[in-house]
């Protein structure tokens, strides 16, 4: 009885149905082993995830930053700082030069002539008399012939004009009929003589160029007594013949 049991249950179980069916269901789960994580799960993992983040996001983020930051930011506020800068500190570095340049070589310097006048009283403008002549006083020695030629020709005419342009200075026709400047110190003098008949009229008539619009020069002529100033006249009543001589000299 023993040995049919044993025999009947080695037949049971190698026909059984369920021992096929485990086997069946072991392989199937070994076959759906590798194909789960041989192919899905690396390609998965890494050909998306490598292939977002490291192929597309990263160069993109360090390419925008760096063309922004230093392409773009850095030079524009190098470029304007310096500009503003230099505009700013280079105009004003030398006002002082600018403002105080050299005189011309040749040139005398503002008023020198003018002072020449009022020191002398009466002076030639260009001929030689009695009295001292401003365009040889310019030149530092006797000039022969026209002043124009000189070597120091326009320094001359400087300072005629300089005189001529003076509110403190009249031009005569006085010292020998020759162009002369009279400074205002002596005016008082120089009327009392022509109103004592002392010196000619024609003489003490003052002499003023006119520039005209078309270029030209013409001389207006004030006669003695409409240039005499009021206080300049009343001066003058309070000199004497003699006194007024002594302020003129020797040449009238």
């Amino acid at each position: 009885m023993k040995r049919a049991a044993r025999t009947a249950r080695s037949t049971v179980e190698r026909t059984s149905p369920s021992a096929g069916t485990r086997a069946a269901g072991s392989a199937g789960k070994r076959a759906a082993q590798p194909a789960v994580t041989g192919a899905a799960k690396p390609a998965v993992k890494k050909r998306t995830a490598k292939a977002t983040v490291t192929g597309a996001a990263k160069p993109a983020v360090k390419r925008t930053a760096k063309a922004t930051v230093t392409g773009a930011a850095k030079p524009a506020v190098k470029r304007t700082a310096k500009a503003t800068v230099k505009r700013r500190l280079k105009p004003s570095a030398r006002p002082a030069a600018k403002r105080t340049p050299a005189a011309p070589r040749g040139r005398a310097p503002s008023n020198r002539w003018l002072s020449f006048v009022e020191q002398h009283g009466v002076v030639l403008a260009s001929a030689r008399g009695p009295v001292p002549c401003v365009a040889e006083a310019v030149a530092g020695e006797p000039i022969i012939g026209s002043w124009w030629a000189h070597a120091k020709g326009k320094a001359i005419f400087a300072a005629l004009s300089e005189i001529d342009d003076a509110a403190d200075v009249r031009c005569f026709k006085l010292v020998d009929g020759k162009v002369t400047f009279v400074h205002r110190r002596v005016w008082p003098a120089l009327a009392r003589l022509a109103s004592g008949g002392e010196i000619a009229l024609p003489r003490v008539a003052a002499i003023r160029q006119e520039h005209m619009a078309s270029g030209e020069h013409r001389n207006v002529v004030t006669p003695f007594p409409d240039w005499v100033p009021d206080d300049v006249a009343l001066a003058a009543t309070a000199l004497s013949l003699d006194d007024a001589r002594a302020q003129l000299g020797a040449w009238v």
